[in-house]
């Protein structure tokens, strides 16, 4: 099992015909993922890899069955392309888009409220199934199928993770990069949900950063709802106090929302804490081949 992206997962890419569209679409495709179409307005009756491409989400979804969206459109025109997809009744909506407008992101929310639409990022590397499907820019080959999620806010420090997973030869269920922005769709608490109810995820590893209080809510869903083990990483342990750092809402102040606090917190709700990434695949077999 898995969890948000499955075998039932057909695929279309918003920006296919960009250099970043069609770079990473070939990419899903070459990984076995059902890309079915292509959007691009203006451009209906293209082809990209064998991929059609049309001039809106609905017409796209009308004629091939897609129920999954990767954006690829640049920030100013992100906004509308999350919510024209979920007009569309596209179910899973997956967007890559770095720098996306906080005032546009917050209407974007408030139009997810009365969809049925689930918004993966922005500014994230997207979800992968092992073996199964890849939506979005992470390098397939280190990923290997399994029974651990793991769920993180960085692109890269999500990598660097699975990889050390992989090397010890914990394989992963899903993984999920939610995107580090202020304003994001599916947070931890929502993935944290979903494995609790995933019978192939034995364990799960959540990777945080230092800014805001994500970690800190998630730590206290695990305690009161999850009785799988949770290995957790906070990236940001030495960053100066008061300084931006990293993702848009990476910064300190007022004494919240720093990586010891985060630990702290984290430890006191059951959660097992690695402080060296380095470490971190051969703390991960430990805790979960207990």
């Amino acid at each position: 099992m898995s969890i948000f992206a499955d075998n039932n997962t057909r695929v279309l890419v918003q920006g296919i015909t960009g250099r970043e569209g069609s770079f990473h679409a070939r990419q899903c495709i070459d990984y076995g993922t059902p890309v079915v179409a292509g959007v691009t307005p203006g451009k209906e009756g293209q082809q990209v890899d064998g991929v059609p491409v049309f001039n809106t989400v609905r017409s796209a979804v009308e004629e091939t069955g897609a129920n999954t969206s990767l954006i690829f459109v640049p920030p100013g025109f992100a906004a509308d392309a999350i919510m024209e997809a979920a007009d569309a009744g596209v179910g899973l909506i997956v967007c890559i888009t770095e720098g996306i407008p906080l005032h546009d992101m917050l209407q974007v929310k408030n139009v997810l409220k009365s969809s049925g639409s689930r918004l993966i990022g922005p500014n994230c590397p997207g979800i992968i199934t092992p073996g199964v499907c890849k939506i979005g820019i992470m390098p397939g080959s280190i990923h290997t199928p399994g029974n651990i999620g793991v769920i993180s806010r960085s692109g890269t420090l999500t990598y660097e993770v699975v990889y050390q997973l992989s090397r010890e030869g914990l394989g992963q269920s899903t993984c999920i990069g939610i995107g580090g922005d202020p304003v994001i769709g599916t947070n931890f608490i929502d993935c944290l949900d979903a494995f609790k109810n995933d019978e192939h995820t034995e364990g799960i590893v959540l990777v945080g950063e230092i800014g805001g209080n994500a970690e800190e809510d998630a730590a206290l869903f695990i305690t009161e709802n999850l009785r799988k083990p949770v290995v957790g990483f906070i990236a940001g342990l030495t960053a100066p106090p008061g300084r931006r750092m990293g993702h848009a809402g990476a910064i300190i102040s007022g004494g919240a929302g720093t990586a010891d606090g985060k630990i702290k917190v984290m430890r006191e709700n059951g959660i097992h804490v690695c402080e060296n990434l380095g470490n971190l695949g051969q703390f991960c077999k430990r805790i979960f081949q207990q």
